[in-house]
């Protein structure tokens, strides 16, 4: 094999690679992941998230983690310290919420 095949190669199977993670990530979290984050003092927090690292509920069309498309998307959540969400400071005076919000929506 060439050093190009062997490149073109090792590109490859890193995009096929990407592109499988990026299913795995775009799942619900299971009760059990939920309530293991409920147990270790965490809390859900709406609008916090940047564009596709939220947790869940990310509204219609979108299965759960990692589907959010705008930044702070208010009715995208993600799991935070507990007692932290509405205190945290966000670009352009936003603050977080413990119920989703109708701010910062996808078009």
């Amino acid at each position: 094999m060439s050093t190009k095949s062997t490149i073109s190669a090792a590109m490859l199977a890193g995009a096929v690679a990407a592109a499988v993670s990026s299913f795995a990530i775009a799942a619900p979290l299971s009760q059990e992941q939920v309530k293991a984050a409920m147990d270790a003092g965490k809390e859900k927090c709406f609008g916090v998230a940047l564009k596709g690292q939220n947790d869940c509920a990310a509204g219609p069309g979108t299965t759960c983690q990692a589907t959010s498309t705008v930044d702070y998307q208010g009715n995208a959540w993600k799991f935070v310290d507990g007692g932290t969400c509405t205190t945290m400071d966000l670009p352009g005076g936003r603050k977080g919420s413990t119920e989703a919000l109708s701010r910062d929506l996808p078009s």
